[in-house]
């Protein structure tokens, strides 16, 4: 198996490819709530990933949206034509993605080296300056153009899509 890429293998990836990027080193975060007491710079721009699976184990899914748009399994699973979905296990995201809780991120698919997961991104994002988004360690976060996940995850050979999730109706 080939050295699964972690913090310093992302930056210097991302700085050997000549992206730009923004980095900000911060104590391990595990939940969304702790990130937004970071007070992160690009803040509102971070994103959740969820990891995700269909329930014959056939197809894994990592989707990427706004921190604060509830996740509607059932709706997505429409969007995707897929079967049942339900969250991945730890196992597979660290056979997968390299990952472990707290961690995951789009920089996971350069450890998954059969290109086995899809890449889901929320069509909302495409307003983002930028995603805010952990480099496989949840001990930093870094923003980065959506146009360059898009191209590193494409060159990568994961297959990635945009669909549109739909927000909840505010409650009066």
């Amino acid at each position: 198996m080939a050295q699964r890429m972690g913090k310093e293998e992302v930056v210097a990836f991302l700085r050997d490819g000549g992206y730009e990027f923004k980095m900000v080193e911060h104590e391990a975060v595990f939940t969304m709530e702790g990130m937004e007491a970071l007070n992160l710079p690009f803040g509102e721009e971070v994103v959740k990933n969820l990891f995700l699976r269909d329930d014959k184990k056939r197809n894994y899914y990592l989707v990427v949206m706004p921190e604060d748009k509830p996740a509607n399994l059932k709706e997505l699973r429409t969007k995707l034509e897929a079967r049942p979905l339900r969250f991945a296990s730890e196992d597979d995201l660290t056979q997968y993605l390299g990952l472990r809780g707290g961690a995951v991120s789009p920089f996971g698919v350069l450890n998954d080296e059969d290109a086995a997961v899809q890449v889901v991104f929320d069509e909302e994002l495409r307003g983002y300056r930028g995603l805010g988004v952990h480099p496989n360690d949840n001990t930093a976060t870094l923003h980065v153009a959506l146009d360059d996940m898009v191209r590193i995850i494409e060159s990568h050979g994961n297959s990635m899509r945009f669909v549109e999730l739909s927000r909840p109706e505010p409650e009066e």
